[in-house]
């Protein structure tokens, strides 16, 4: 392994004046090698450790001084996804950028935090965009830690707040300030006031951890906070629509009218 250039080379979109380090998780000696030799030609990064598998990469995280690691996802013995879950748990885990041959993971990559998921052959561009994302995402990593603890580990209880994770950052979303949630295949879109947020999760994994007491179920793909219903109203079709306090009208499923409706008795709303 070569060392990599001092900091004074480095693109000037970097944050502190020591190189960053990154360690290589790859059962292939070949992609090890490959991904080396393109970060050699990236200043502001240096290889600090290159691993053939899970065991060896423990080993090496243990000793610290990794900033962001460059994981396999299909290994030998364990997996990729099984290892970023383990490190999670740690006190302050190294960003993760998985570099696969398979597609296929990518949405499970993403459940565990990834920062990104680069295909192989890796492009030499997409790298580079990895890494500055890396760069900015540094200066979030306790943010970035408290996320992928809470996927690994939830705490007991309901949550009071999601880490909602986008490009280089990530924002810490209050359930208070949550209107209302949408299913939008494998995300939620989270609909606050003048804005919707996207989280990566299921509207039924979710839902687990949200207070029921907060949020109604109106629809299997909708959840309502209790003090936006303001009417509940069936359409000429024969349906049922809930129309919030933020102007918003939201289909009801047929199962779900009785709780609508009882719950609007209860706050003195008056169903139509």
């Amino acid at each position: 392994m070569s060392a990599m250039s001092p900091m004074s080379a480095m693109n000037p979109m970097h944050h502190t004046s020591t190189a960053l380090n990154v360690l290589i998780v790859d059962d292939e000696a070949h992609a090890r090698t490959n991904l080396r030799l393109m970060l050699q030609e990236l200043p502001g990064w240096q290889v600090v450790g290159e691993c053939a598998g899970a065991a060896a990469a423990r080993e090496r995280l243990a000793q610290g001084g990794v900033d962001v690691v460059l994981l396999d996802v299909q290994m030998p013995q364990e997996s990729g996804l099984e290892l970023a879950r383990a490190w999670s748990r740690h006190e302050m885990p190294p960003l993760v950028v998985f570099v696969t041959a398979h597609r296929g993971h990518a949405l499970e990559a993403f459940d565990v935090h990834a920062l990104d998921y680069l295909v192989k052959p890796v492009d030499e561009r997409r790298l580079r965009q990895a890494l500055e994302r890396a760069t900015a995402m540094l200066d979030q990593r306790a943010a970035y830690t408290r996320a992928l603890r809470r996927f690994a580990d939830p705490a007991p209880g309901y949550w009071q707040e999601l880490a909602v994770r986008s490009v280089g950052r990530i924002d810490r979303v209050a359930l208070a300030d949550v209107l209302w949630l949408g299913s939008a295949g494998n995300y939620v879109e989270l609909h606050l006031v003048g804005r919707a947020l996207l989280h990566r999760s299921t509207l039924t994994e979710l839902e687990r951890y949200l207070d029921p007491a907060v949020f109604l179920r109106i629809h299997r793909r909708t959840l309502v906070r209790y003090g936006q219903l303001q009417t509940l109203r069936q359409t000429p079709e024969g349906g049922y629509t809930a129309v919030l306090c933020c102007g918003v009208e939201l289909a009801v499923s047929e199962r779900y009218v009785a709780q609508v409706r009882a719950a609007l008795t209860a706050q003195g709303g008056f169903p139509a």
